[in-house]
């Protein structure tokens, strides 16, 4: 395989961290048919450990989540050199309030409402991750 072949074909990473587990399946179901390759956390604590060990290429993030906020895990992510690059997509049922103002103080790169249009999931997706070229 030649150097520059194998970048082109590396599918974008995406970190979807979501305890509601229909929502994750679709989400995952969905990513997938877009040429995605998906990694899954139901826990903040279970989302930071996968970001720093698969280093993905965008997080959605529920803010909903058990054990550690959304928010809180957005703020450990953005103060940790491994991590701090990646950007973060806050997934909610709720556009307002005081947990997504503390996920985008944090440093979350934009906001989608649940439950999912996912044409908008689709073009926001195109907006923060690099150009992939799928096989």
């Amino acid at each position: 395989m030649i150097k520059g072949e194998e970048c082109s074909s590396r599918k974008n990473k995406i970190l979807v961290v979501e305890d509601h587990l229909d929502i994750l399946k679709i989400l995952v179901l969905r990513l997938k048919e877009l040429g995605y390759e998906v990694f899954e956390a139901e826990t903040g604590l279970d989302a930071l450990r996968q970001a720093r060990e698969i280093s993905p290429d965008l997080i959605l993030m529920d803010l909903g989540i058990r054990v550690v906020g959304g928010d809180e895990v957005i703020s450990w992510l953005k103060t940790d050199l491994l991590t701090r690059h990646i950007p973060i997509i806050i997934t909610t049922a709720i556009l307002f309030g005081p947990a997504v103002d503390r996920a985008i103080v944090a440093g979350a790169a934009d906001v989608i409402q649940k439950p999912f249009n996912f044409d908008a999931l689709s073009t926001m997706l195109q907006q923060y991750l690099p150009t992939q070229s799928v096989v």
